[in-house]
């Protein structure tokens, strides 16, 4: 077999949960990014809270404009979800295969989960910094993939890609946690039940939503900082920078942008538009893995039927 089936079809399902999840949300990504990215003294702001965000796109005839950006952001998710889950179903199954186990472990499965998104966010990184330009643009004037692209240097394109490696442990975080309270939940309960302590594996599927949805809000807290400095990063002009911006450093590189965070907006401010945040990531993450479920087995069947008539075909060619 000349591909990993098993490994297409995840990545597969997987991307295209990626993109019903983006488009639907869309809206609500687009009012968080743009809040996010403001970066001004109190007095300064113009948007209070996220809200203020949907209320100009709705008071200047732009609501439309809540989708700027929409196919680079599709794209982007698309892409990123297929390289992601191709490469962390690729990974195990070749790390199963040559330590001869038959489930993988917990530090093991964050390296590979590690693994696969540094190699993602690698490949994807100019797409996610055009669709967060497009997205912090104003209403009504954002600008195409390519002409996003081309305002700025191709090392431009990259902004924001050491905080985005570094984001790679949201989801080892999460897994973490996760794995951590899934198994207290079970001691706790089968204890209660029988007074017996085991560590049965089986969750049911509201507790698993519960203990998914508070690892990732844990996670979430934990690294968002880092999302907050990248947006802001990517987010930045290099030719509407003030004197101001000068003097707290370039908005632009990482030091910069924490500076700036913390002269004009203090502590606080590396924590805001963090419960958006959370909103649209628990969302988000919910319907990706409800859809890639809901995908998984159709995707499978098509591409064994597709990789099937392939072979027939080569084998009459072969004969012919």
């Amino acid at each position: 077999m000349g591909f990993d089936l098993e490994s297409l079809s995840e990545a597969t399902s997987g991307a295209i949960g990626a993109l019903v999840s983006t488009t639907v949300l869309y809206p609500l990504d687009t009012c968080k990014t743009k809040y996010q990215a403001e970066n001004q003294s109190e007095h300064q702001r113009k948007y209070r809270n996220i809200s203020d965000v949907l209320w100009e796109a709705i008071s200047t005839g732009h609501l439309g404009s809540l989708y700027q950006g929409l196919g680079t952001k599709n794209f982007q998710s698309f892409i990123s979800s297929f390289i992601y889950f191709y490469g962390y179903s690729f990974l195990k199954r070749i790390y199963l295969k040559r330590s001869g186990n038959k489930k993988i472990g917990t530090k093991a499965n964050l390296i590979v989960a590690a693994a696969a998104g540094a190699c993602t966010v690698v490949l994807t990184q100019p797409l996610d910094t055009a669709s967060s330009r497009m997205q912090t643009s104003e209403f009504g004037k954002s600008k195409g993939l390519w002409k996003t692209l081309a305002e700025g240097t191709w090392s431009e394109a990259f902004d924001g890609l050491g905080i985005s490696l570094l984001l790679t442990s949201n989801p080892s975080i999460q897994y973490t946690v996760f794995d951590q309270l899934k198994q207290r939940l079970l001691r706790t309960k089968l204890t209660h039940e029988s007074g017996i302590e085991s560590s049965p594996e089986a969750l049911s599927a509201f507790s698993a939503f519960v203990l998914g949805a508070l690892s990732k809000c844990v996670a979430t807290i934990l690294t968002y900082p880092a999302i907050r400095c990248k947006i802001v990063i990517q987010a930045a002009e290099s030719d509407e920078e003030t004197n101001e911006d000068k003097q707290h450093g370039d908005k632009k590189s990482v030091s910069g942008a924490l500076n700036t965070i913390w002269k004009r907006e203090g502590l606080l401010g590396f924590f805001k538009g963090l419960n958006a945040q959370i909103l649209k990531t628990v969302l988000s993450s919910a319907l990706l893995l409800m859809i890639k479920e809901k995908v998984a087995k159709t995707s499978w069947i098509i591409l064994l039927a597709l990789r099937k008539f392939l072979f027939a075909t080569n084998t009459r060619l072969k004969t012919a």
